[in-house]
């Protein structure tokens, strides 16, 4: 009995804790049970700032789609590469029927030559048409033939004297300077770094050359263009060793242990296009790189 009372036994201050205890028990027990917690603010997801801050995320994939998108630079539509031709959009088809009217020998003088020759859209046409970069004989050509007179009657004009379009791969320094506005030291850094390059692959690495500009660039590439390309094989990324990736001219150090990196990591890239998910890579020079680059 004595053993009963001395665990069991508890002074006022003991009871009143207990009772406390057991009544805070009960009353979170009382909460829980009829509380509706499903009742709480929800977010609104058509208030003014989510509204806002989604068209600012929108304004910023688009201004990120936009600078993906390839530049387009002038060119002279007698020589459009199949590479070049499927950037502007043009389908496998129109870019062989354009091949195959300069295999034959033939050129292209006007837009209107252009969409016979490749049956392109109208719409296309209208897109690329800013940036087609005729010869100075074929535009003076087109603009002198004929001289309006005041009267609304035409009158013949003397054909200009014919300039033949030289390959931009062979071009001596001397004959740069035969350019209006290209000295010994703006022609002798093309051939530099057309050097550096191992030769011009597509027209617009012409626009690279440091000091050039583009106005005179244009002039360069009325009188020249690529005729003959260098022989280059693409390096295969996926076997490439450091060296070889290191000495394309758009790629310096930094950037080549990322690409390392990266391909250590998925084993092996399906596609070239996968270099653009490396960290930092720089997406304005992705067009350059592909030129040297593949995945095979």
């Amino acid at each position: 009995m004595k053993f009963s009372k001395s665990h069991f036994w508890y002074n006022n201050s003991q009871r009143n804790g207990i009772f406390f205890l057991v009544l805070l028990i009960i009353s979170l027990q009382l909460i829980y049970f009829f509380t509706d917690f499903s009742k709480e603010d929800a977010t609104d997801l058509n208030s003014k700032d989510i509204s806002k801050f989604q068209k600012e995320i929108d304004s910023l994939k688009a201004i990120e789609l936009e600078n993906r998108k390839p530049k387009i630079f002038p060119f002279n539509p007698s020589f459009l590469t199949d590479y070049r031709g499927y950037q502007l959009g043009m389908s496998i088809e129109e870019i062989d029927r354009l091949l195959l009217h300069r295999a034959n020998g033939n050129y292209i003088n006007s837009p209107r030559q252009f969409q016979q020759v490749t049956k392109i859209s109208d719409s296309l046409l209208k897109t690329i048409e800013p940036y087609f970069k005729f010869p100075d004989w074929v535009v003076n050509k087109q603009n002198s033939n004929t001289e309006v007179i005041s009267n609304g009657r035409e009158k013949s004009q003397k054909e200009p004297a014919i300039f033949i379009i030289k390959d931009l791969n062979s071009a001596t320094a001397e004959e740069l300077r035969s350019i209006n506005g290209i000295g010994d030291k703006l022609s002798q850094r093309i051939v530099n770094y057309r050097n550096k390059l191992d030769g011009f692959l597509i027209n617009e690495q012409l626009y690279e050359v440091w000091g050039l500009d583009k106005e005179i660039a244009d002039k360069v590439l009325a009188r020249f263009t690529i005729i003959n390309k260098p022989a280059y094989n693409k390096i295969n990324i996926n076997t490439a060793t450091f060296k070889e990736v290191l000495s394309i001219v758009y790629i310096d150090y930094e950037l080549t242990k990322k690409i390392f990196n990266y391909r250590d990591e998925v084993a092996e890239l399906q596609t070239i296009e996968e270099l653009k998910k490396i960290d930092g890579f720089p997406l304005e020079k992705f067009d350059r790189i592909a030129l040297y680059l593949e995945a095979k």
